[in-house]
């Protein structure tokens, strides 16, 4: 009998003396959900199962913030007049996008966002007012507080996915006139409008994919060593084009 040691060997037991490691098939399901999650723009006009709203913002809310500000704070739009509202503004800055993509002002005209009149709930994510009391980790860089938002929207991302709930991201609209619609305080800021709900299927590839705006960069292109390479954008052979 061979008893030579394998490298499959020295993964098992390394994964045993890991009391913190996943099982395998937790780590699977994880990325599962990195690798299935979809900006959905297509939904069916079912109500969500009770309490899956709140598992969605409990996620989103168990995200990192720097200097742990928590800046998240989410707006649940539930009358059709405000939705149409909000559906007006995103229509008006969709049709103003597609005029500077000349090149593509067909394909723009045709991104869906009626997602906001169809889908179970819609969520506003704005960054709350006061941030600049909020100096650890963004002294330098204040831009810090936008990220920390992005990282509760994507935690409510992979929730909704593992649940079979698609969601999608609108970000084209005025903020100044979307934070007018919602009465914001002066300092608050509207980063998305967030289209939650049942779909038909998710999506097998991203959708400006399957439209031909571009495809996923190579690994390569993107981790470099030590520092920022000379010929960087050379490897950038896929970069989806804007216009």
């Amino acid at each position: 009998m061979n008893s030579t040691p394998t490298a499959n060997d020295a993964v098992l037991q390394e994964a045993a003396d890991n009391a913190d490691r996943y099982s395998d098939a937790e780590i699977a399901a994880l990325w599962r959900a990195l690798r299935e999650r979809r900006d959905m723009r297509h939904f069916v006009a079912d109500a969500l199962p009770e309490g899956t709203l709140e598992r969605l913002v409990e996620a989103a809310h168990l995200a990192p913030s720097v200097g742990y500000m928590q800046p998240w704070r989410f707006i649940r739009i539930r009358s059709r007049e405000q939705r149409e509202r909000i559906h007006a503004l995103v229509e008006a800055e969709r049709l103003r996008t597609a005029e500077v993509l000349p090149s593509r002002n067909d394909e723009f005209r045709a991104v869906k966002i009626e997602g906001i009149l169809d889908c179970a709930e819609v969520l506003v994510a704005c960054l709350m007012p006061g941030r600049e009391a909020h100096i650890v980790g963004r002294r330098t860089l204040p831009e810090m507080d936008v990220a920390s938002l992005g990282c509760a929207i994507q935690n409510m991302w992979l929730a909704a996915r593992a649940e079979g709930v698609g969601l999608g991201w609108v970000s084209f609209y005025d903020p100044d006139a979307l934070a007018a619609l919602l009465e914001l305080p002066a300092g608050a800021r509207p980063l998305a409008v967030l289209c939650i709900g049942r779909v038909r299927e998710f999506y097998p590839r991203p959708m400006f994919e399957d439209a031909g705006w571009g495809k996923r960069l190579p690994l390569a292109s993107l981790l470099f060593d030590e520092r920022w390479p000379a010929d960087a954008d050379a490897l950038q052979t896929t970069t989806p084009p804007a216009y």
